[in-house]
């Protein structure tokens, strides 16, 4: 009885089953476990969907391969054009197959997710739904000004996310700085000018000013930056034509036109009240008369 058993224990055919047993409750313990950490991040139901049916579909084909591997001595020529098989299909579904781990890399290393605005190979808009092998954007600009939506949907393959930067709007710091530049005439009122930009700067957008410093104090922790003012600031410059002030500030990245509307229209209106303090610059053309000439005509 002895015998027999330890004939069964040290059969060879015994040692593969039991190796690709143990080999199939590994590969299928990590597929559970990523399909559960990866399902839980994916909101939309489509996406879902095929995140599971990609994961099951790997789980087959690393079941096959582990099966051929454990039995390759078995199978002998047949592994080789399996192999040589497998390598002429990923040559030709390269494109596919960097488009699928580009989606890996998007799900898994926070480039961006649905909803923020990013900006990718000159194509800006918003993320609408991050699929197997492409992102759909909704893009904003071209022919149309300032960042509203222009009606075209863009299809981009997810491979692109090797090739070229990847332009966040609404990462981890979902504000932008933006700045609007005003000319002053010379002999204008300065200090009263830069007043008026302090105020409407802080009365416009300086409920922002803590928001985005608590999170670039994140930023900070996480990342080696220095310290930077949230607060509206005024700077000036002087030309050959005018004094130039600038106005910087925080906005949130979905309301840049519309705060500098804002701005501007409180600013030309609090202008106007000062009576001719403080005057706007034009470019202007001054044309100097030609001197009279006498002519004196002798007879």
């Amino acid at each position: 009885m002895e015998e027999q058993i330890q004939e069964i224990l040290f059969n060879p055919m015994v040692g593969k089953l039991a190796t690709i047993f143990i080999g199939l409750a590994i590969i299928w313990m990590l597929i559970k476990a990523v399909q559960k950490n990866l399902l839980s991040r994916i909101h939309e139901t489509d996406n879902r969907y095929r995140a599971k049916k990609i994961g099951t579909f790997s789980g087959y084909i690393l079941t096959i391969l582990l099966i051929a591997i454990v039995f390759s001595d078995k199978l002998g020529g047949f592994t080789v054009a399996i192999g040589v098989a497998g390598a002429g299909i990923a040559f030709a579904l390269q494109e596919v197959i960097a488009s699928f781990a580009g989606w890996m890399a998007i799900m898994f290393g926070g480039f961006y997710k649905s909803g923020d605005r990013v900006q990718l190979g000159g194509i800006k808009g918003d993320v609408m739904d991050i699929g197997v092998l492409r992102t759909t954007i909704m893009e904003t600009g071209q022919w149309v000004d300032g960042d509203l939506y222009n009606g075209r949907i863009v299809l981009i393959a997810n491979s692109f996310v090797f090739k070229e930067p990847v332009f966040n709007y609404s990462g981890e710091f979902p504000f932008l700085w933006d700045e609007i530049k005003i000319p002053v005439q010379f002999g204008s009122d300065y200090d009263l000018a830069k007043t008026i930009l302090e105020e409407v700067g802080i009365e416009v957008a300086g409920d922002l000013t803590s928001q985005s410093m608590e999170k670039w104090k994140q930023l900070q922790n996480k990342y080696m930056l220095e310290n930077a003012q949230t607060e509206p600031l005024v700077s000036l410059i002087a030309n050959d034509n005018w004094v130039e002030m600038t106005l910087r500030y925080v906005v949130g990245y979905r309301k840049r036109r519309a705060t500098k509307t804002e701005l501007f229209t409180k600013i030309l209106k609090r202008v106007d009240a000062t009576n001719g303090k403080v005057k706007f610059a034009s470019a202007t053309f001054h044309l100097v008369e030609a001197p009279e000439i006498n002519v004196r005509m002798h007879s």
